[in-house]
Protein backbone atom coordinates (compact mmCIF):
# COMPACT_ATOMS: atom_id res chain seq x y z
CA UNK A 1 0.00 0.00 0.00
CA UNK A 2 1.44 3.37 -1.06
CA UNK A 3 1.27 6.64 0.88
CA UNK A 4 -1.64 8.11 -1.04
CA UNK A 5 -3.54 4.81 -1.09
CA UNK A 6 -3.15 4.75 2.71
CA UNK A 7 -4.56 8.26 3.05
CA UNK A 8 -7.43 7.60 0.67
CA UNK A 9 -8.43 4.33 2.36
CA UNK A 10 -8.25 5.32 6.03
CA UNK A 11 -8.45 9.10 6.32
CA UNK A 12 -10.13 10.67 3.26
CA UNK A 13 -13.71 11.73 4.05
CA UNK A 14 -16.06 14.60 3.16
CA UNK A 15 -15.06 17.96 4.66
CA UNK A 16 -17.35 20.98 5.10
CA UNK A 17 -15.14 23.51 6.88
CA UNK A 18 -12.28 23.58 4.36
CA UNK A 19 -13.42 23.74 0.71
CA UNK A 20 -10.21 22.00 -0.37
CA UNK A 21 -10.79 18.86 1.69
CA UNK A 22 -7.54 17.03 2.48
CA UNK A 23 -6.32 16.81 -1.11
CA UNK A 24 -4.56 20.16 -1.52
CA UNK A 25 -1.40 21.82 -0.20
CA UNK A 26 -3.21 23.48 2.72
CA UNK A 27 -6.58 23.75 4.42
CA UNK A 28 -8.62 26.96 4.41
CA UNK A 29 -10.55 27.78 7.58
CA UNK A 30 -12.71 30.82 8.21
CA UNK A 31 -13.88 31.49 11.78
CA UNK A 32 -17.41 32.81 12.19
CA UNK A 33 -17.79 36.60 12.58
CA UNK A 34 -16.79 37.74 16.06
CA UNK A 35 -14.78 34.59 16.73
CA UNK A 36 -11.07 33.89 17.11
CA UNK A 37 -9.22 30.74 16.07
CA UNK A 38 -7.72 28.70 18.92
CA UNK A 39 -4.84 26.57 17.58
CA UNK A 40 -2.80 23.89 19.35
CA UNK A 41 -0.41 21.11 18.40
CA UNK A 42 0.66 18.01 20.34
CA UNK A 43 2.93 15.11 19.47
CA UNK A 44 2.69 11.53 20.75
CA UNK A 45 5.78 9.31 20.51
CA UNK A 46 5.77 5.55 21.06
CA UNK A 47 7.52 4.63 24.28
CA UNK A 48 7.19 8.16 25.65
CA UNK A 49 3.48 8.93 25.46
CA UNK A 50 2.00 5.49 24.90
CA UNK A 51 2.93 1.83 25.21
CA UNK A 52 3.54 -0.32 22.16
CA UNK A 53 0.80 -2.69 23.37
CA UNK A 54 -1.98 -0.10 23.31
CA UNK A 55 -5.06 -0.94 21.24
CA UNK A 56 -4.77 1.18 18.06
CA UNK A 57 -8.41 2.28 18.43
CA UNK A 58 -7.63 3.67 21.88
CA UNK A 59 -4.48 5.30 20.53
CA UNK A 60 -6.45 6.99 17.76
CA UNK A 61 -8.89 8.28 20.37
CA UNK A 62 -6.18 9.53 22.71
CA UNK A 63 -4.19 11.19 19.92
CA UNK A 64 -7.09 13.49 19.17
CA UNK A 65 -8.35 13.74 22.75
CA UNK A 66 -5.13 15.29 24.06
CA UNK A 67 -5.27 17.85 21.27
CA UNK A 68 -8.91 18.76 21.88
CA UNK A 69 -8.13 19.17 25.58
CA UNK A 70 -6.12 22.37 24.99
CA UNK A 71 -8.75 24.35 23.06
CA UNK A 72 -11.25 22.89 25.52
CA UNK A 73 -9.35 24.59 28.34
CA UNK A 74 -9.56 27.86 26.40
CA UNK A 75 -13.35 27.50 26.07
CA UNK A 76 -13.15 26.91 22.32
CA UNK A 77 -15.44 24.83 20.14
CA UNK A 78 -13.51 22.31 18.00
CA UNK A 79 -13.58 22.90 14.25
CA UNK A 80 -10.91 20.90 12.46
CA UNK A 81 -7.54 19.18 12.78
CA UNK A 82 -4.57 18.02 10.74
CA UNK A 83 -2.79 14.70 11.26
CA UNK A 84 0.85 13.87 10.58
CA UNK A 85 1.89 10.24 10.97
CA UNK A 86 5.30 8.58 10.97
CA UNK A 87 4.74 4.83 10.54
CA UNK A 88 7.21 1.93 10.61
CA UNK A 89 5.01 0.23 7.99
CA UNK A 90 1.58 0.47 6.41
CA UNK A 91 -0.06 -2.11 8.68
CA UNK A 92 -3.66 -2.39 7.48
CA UNK A 93 -5.09 -3.77 10.75
CA UNK A 94 -3.34 -1.07 12.81
CA UNK A 95 -4.45 1.71 10.48
CA UNK A 96 -8.06 0.48 10.48
CA UNK A 97 -8.21 0.52 14.28
CA UNK A 98 -6.34 3.81 14.67
CA UNK A 99 -8.48 5.67 12.15
CA UNK A 100 -11.66 4.21 13.66
CA UNK A 101 -10.85 5.52 17.15
CA UNK A 102 -9.56 8.85 15.85
CA UNK A 103 -12.52 9.61 13.61
CA UNK A 104 -15.14 8.42 16.11
CA UNK A 105 -13.96 11.05 18.59
CA UNK A 106 -13.71 13.62 15.80
CA UNK A 107 -17.34 12.95 14.86
CA UNK A 108 -18.43 13.16 18.51
CA UNK A 109 -17.03 16.71 18.66
CA UNK A 110 -17.93 17.83 15.14
CA UNK A 111 -14.22 18.21 14.34
CA UNK A 112 -13.08 17.52 10.78
CA UNK A 113 -9.79 16.12 9.48
CA UNK A 114 -8.60 18.69 6.91
CA UNK A 115 -5.04 17.67 6.04
CA UNK A 116 -1.68 16.41 7.24
CA UNK A 117 1.22 14.23 6.15
CA UNK A 118 2.53 10.66 6.31
CA UNK A 119 6.07 9.30 6.25
CA UNK A 120 7.99 6.15 7.17
CA UNK A 121 9.78 6.16 10.52
CA UNK A 122 9.43 5.31 14.22
CA UNK A 123 5.77 5.57 15.25
CA UNK A 124 4.98 9.20 15.97
CA UNK A 125 1.65 11.03 15.80
CA UNK A 126 1.32 14.80 15.53
CA UNK A 127 -2.01 16.61 15.46
CA UNK A 128 -2.77 20.30 15.10
CA UNK A 129 -6.28 21.19 16.23
CA UNK A 130 -8.31 24.30 15.44
CA UNK A 131 -11.21 25.67 17.43
CA UNK A 132 -13.13 28.92 17.69
CA UNK A 133 -13.95 31.05 20.71
CA UNK A 134 -15.71 34.42 21.04
CA UNK A 135 -13.16 37.16 20.40
CA UNK A 136 -11.55 38.38 23.60
CA UNK A 137 -13.29 35.79 25.80
CA UNK A 138 -10.92 32.81 25.67
CA UNK A 139 -9.95 31.32 29.02
CA UNK A 140 -6.23 31.98 29.46
CA UNK A 141 -3.59 31.05 32.01
CA UNK A 142 -3.08 34.72 32.89
CA UNK A 143 -6.44 35.64 34.42
CA UNK A 144 -6.29 34.22 37.97
CA UNK A 145 -6.74 36.80 40.74
CA UNK A 146 -6.11 36.71 44.49
CA UNK A 147 -9.22 35.45 46.26
CA UNK A 148 -10.35 33.24 43.38
CA UNK A 149 -11.37 29.68 44.13
CA UNK A 150 -9.31 26.89 42.58
CA UNK A 151 -11.28 24.06 40.93
CA UNK A 152 -10.63 20.84 39.05
CA UNK A 153 -12.90 18.75 36.85
CA UNK A 154 -13.50 15.01 37.04
CA UNK A 155 -11.08 12.70 38.83
CA UNK A 156 -7.28 12.79 38.94
CA UNK A 157 -4.50 10.25 39.35
CA UNK A 158 -6.05 7.12 37.85
CA UNK A 159 -4.03 7.34 34.63
CA UNK A 160 -0.82 7.42 36.67
CA UNK A 161 -2.14 4.54 38.78
CA UNK A 162 -2.54 2.44 35.62
CA UNK A 163 0.99 3.36 34.51
CA UNK A 164 2.42 2.26 37.87
CA UNK A 165 0.58 -1.05 37.48
CA UNK A 166 2.04 -1.49 33.98
CA UNK A 167 5.49 -0.82 35.44
CA UNK A 168 4.92 -3.51 38.06
CA UNK A 169 5.24 -1.08 40.95
CA UNK A 170 1.73 -1.68 42.25
CA UNK A 171 -0.75 -4.56 42.11
CA UNK A 172 -4.39 -3.76 41.40
CA UNK A 173 -7.63 -5.76 41.37
CA UNK A 174 -8.63 -6.40 37.77
CA UNK A 175 -11.72 -4.17 37.81
CA UNK A 176 -9.81 -1.21 39.23
CA UNK A 177 -6.93 -1.74 36.78
CA UNK A 178 -9.35 -1.89 33.84
CA UNK A 179 -11.03 1.37 34.90
CA UNK A 180 -7.70 3.10 35.48
CA UNK A 181 -6.41 1.90 32.12
CA UNK A 182 -9.40 3.49 30.38
CA UNK A 183 -8.51 6.78 32.08
CA UNK A 184 -4.93 6.41 30.84
CA UNK A 185 -5.64 5.32 27.27
CA UNK A 186 -9.04 6.90 26.54
CA UNK A 187 -9.12 10.32 28.23
CA UNK A 188 -12.18 12.48 27.65
CA UNK A 189 -11.39 16.10 26.70
CA UNK A 190 -13.50 18.52 28.76
CA UNK A 191 -14.61 20.55 25.76
CA UNK A 192 -18.20 21.13 26.91
CA UNK A 193 -17.08 22.25 30.36
CA UNK A 194 -14.57 24.71 28.94
CA UNK A 195 -17.27 26.32 26.81
CA UNK A 196 -19.66 26.46 29.77
CA UNK A 197 -17.00 28.23 31.87
CA UNK A 198 -16.51 31.11 29.43
CA UNK A 199 -17.57 34.25 31.28
CA UNK A 200 -17.46 32.38 34.62
CA UNK A 201 -13.85 31.23 35.11
CA UNK A 202 -10.94 33.67 35.21
CA UNK A 203 -8.25 31.22 34.02
CA UNK A 204 -7.92 27.59 32.98
CA UNK A 205 -5.43 24.94 31.90
CA UNK A 206 -5.72 21.29 30.96
CA UNK A 207 -3.94 18.85 33.27
CA UNK A 208 -1.45 16.83 31.23
CA UNK A 209 1.75 16.90 33.29
CA UNK A 210 0.24 16.73 36.78
CA UNK A 211 -2.09 19.08 38.66
CA UNK A 212 0.54 21.03 40.59
CA UNK A 213 2.95 21.22 37.66
CA UNK A 214 0.29 22.61 35.35
CA UNK A 215 -1.18 24.87 38.04
CA UNK A 216 2.27 26.45 38.35
CA UNK A 217 1.85 27.75 34.78
CA UNK A 218 -1.32 29.62 35.79
CA UNK A 219 0.43 31.08 38.84
CA UNK A 220 3.44 32.19 36.82
CA UNK A 221 1.39 33.79 34.04
CA UNK A 222 -1.04 35.42 36.48
CA UNK A 223 1.57 36.63 38.99
CA UNK A 224 -0.16 35.01 41.97
CA UNK A 225 0.25 32.10 44.38
CA UNK A 226 -2.09 29.33 45.53
CA UNK A 227 -2.99 27.12 48.47
CA UNK A 228 -4.13 23.58 47.63
CA UNK A 229 -6.01 21.42 50.11
CA UNK A 230 -4.34 17.99 49.96
CA UNK A 231 -7.20 16.52 52.01
CA UNK A 232 -9.20 16.55 48.74
CA UNK A 233 -6.89 13.95 47.19
CA UNK A 234 -8.72 10.76 48.26
CA UNK A 235 -12.04 11.96 46.86
CA UNK A 236 -10.39 12.89 43.55
CA UNK A 237 -8.90 9.42 42.89
CA UNK A 238 -11.63 7.22 41.42
CA UNK A 239 -9.84 4.05 42.53
CA UNK A 240 -10.14 4.95 46.22
CA UNK A 241 -13.85 5.58 45.78
CA UNK A 242 -14.01 2.05 44.32
CA UNK A 243 -12.48 0.68 47.52
CA UNK A 244 -8.75 0.57 46.77
CA UNK A 245 -6.66 1.08 49.92
CA UNK A 246 -3.45 3.05 49.35
CA UNK A 247 -1.00 4.90 51.57
CA UNK A 248 -2.03 8.54 52.02
CA UNK A 249 1.26 9.85 50.59
CA UNK A 250 0.84 7.65 47.50
CA UNK A 251 -2.69 8.97 46.92
CA UNK A 252 -1.45 12.54 47.17
CA UNK A 253 1.36 11.81 44.70
CA UNK A 254 -1.02 10.23 42.19
CA UNK A 255 -3.59 13.02 42.39
CA UNK A 256 -1.35 16.06 42.68
CA UNK A 257 1.50 15.05 40.38
CA UNK A 258 0.27 12.05 38.36
CA UNK A 259 -0.30 13.53 34.92
CA UNK A 260 -2.11 12.28 31.79
CA UNK A 261 -5.49 13.21 33.29
CA UNK A 262 -6.65 15.75 30.67
CA UNK A 263 -9.04 17.29 33.16
CA UNK A 264 -9.29 21.05 33.67
CA UNK A 265 -7.83 23.12 36.48
CA UNK A 266 -9.45 26.54 36.61
CA UNK A 267 -10.06 29.55 38.80
CA UNK A 268 -13.20 31.59 39.44
CA UNK A 269 -14.30 34.26 41.91
CA UNK A 270 -15.93 32.96 45.08
CA UNK A 271 -19.07 34.80 44.00
CA UNK A 272 -19.30 32.44 41.01
CA UNK A 273 -19.49 29.17 42.93
CA UNK A 274 -23.10 28.52 41.94
CA UNK A 275 -22.28 29.36 38.31
CA UNK A 276 -19.33 26.93 38.34
CA UNK A 277 -21.54 24.17 39.73
CA UNK A 278 -24.12 24.97 37.04
CA UNK A 279 -21.45 24.81 34.33
CA UNK A 280 -20.38 21.39 35.59
CA UNK A 281 -23.97 20.18 35.59
CA UNK A 282 -24.53 21.57 32.09
CA UNK A 283 -21.43 19.76 30.82
CA UNK A 284 -22.21 16.56 32.76
CA UNK A 285 -18.82 16.84 34.46
CA UNK A 286 -18.05 16.80 38.17
CA UNK A 287 -16.24 19.88 39.52
CA UNK A 288 -14.43 20.06 42.88
CA UNK A 289 -13.13 23.12 44.73
CA UNK A 290 -9.64 22.28 45.98
CA UNK A 291 -8.10 25.54 47.16
CA UNK A 292 -7.70 29.25 46.59
CA UNK A 293 -5.53 31.77 44.77
CA UNK A 294 -3.29 33.86 47.02
CA UNK A 295 -1.77 37.30 46.52
CA UNK A 296 1.65 36.12 47.70
CA UNK A 297 3.80 34.07 45.32
CA UNK A 298 4.36 30.35 45.72
CA UNK A 299 2.35 27.15 45.75
CA UNK A 300 1.44 25.73 49.13
CA UNK A 301 0.05 22.22 49.64
CA UNK A 302 -1.79 22.05 52.96
CA UNK A 303 -3.09 19.18 55.09
CA UNK A 304 -6.55 19.13 56.67
CA UNK A 305 -5.25 21.25 59.56
CA UNK A 306 -3.87 23.93 57.25
CA UNK A 307 -0.24 22.90 57.74
CA UNK A 308 2.17 22.88 54.80
CA UNK A 309 3.24 19.41 53.60
CA UNK A 310 6.92 18.70 53.09
CA UNK A 311 6.23 16.08 50.39
CA UNK A 312 7.72 17.04 47.00
CA UNK A 313 5.27 16.94 44.08
CA UNK A 314 7.25 17.23 40.86
CA UNK A 315 5.18 17.46 37.69
CA UNK A 316 6.19 15.59 34.53
CA UNK A 317 8.96 17.14 32.44
CA UNK A 318 10.20 15.47 29.23
CA UNK A 319 13.75 16.65 29.77
CA UNK A 320 14.07 16.49 33.56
Amino acid sequence: MGEFDLIAKYFDRPVRRSPLGIGDDCALLQPAPGMQLAVTSDMLVEGRHFLSTVDPRWLGHKSLAVNLSDPGAAGARPLAFTLSLALPSADAAWLAGFSEGLLALADAHGCELVGGDTTRGPLCINITAFGEVPAGRALLRSGARAGDDLWVSGTLGDARLALEAFRGRISLPQAIFDAARVRMEQPQPRVALGQALVGVATSAIDISDGLLGDLAHILQRSGVGASVNAACAPQLLAATAAGLQLDEAVVRELVLAGGDDYELAFTAPASQRAAVEAAGAQAGTRVTRIGAIDAGPGLRVLDAGGRALAQDFAGFDHFR
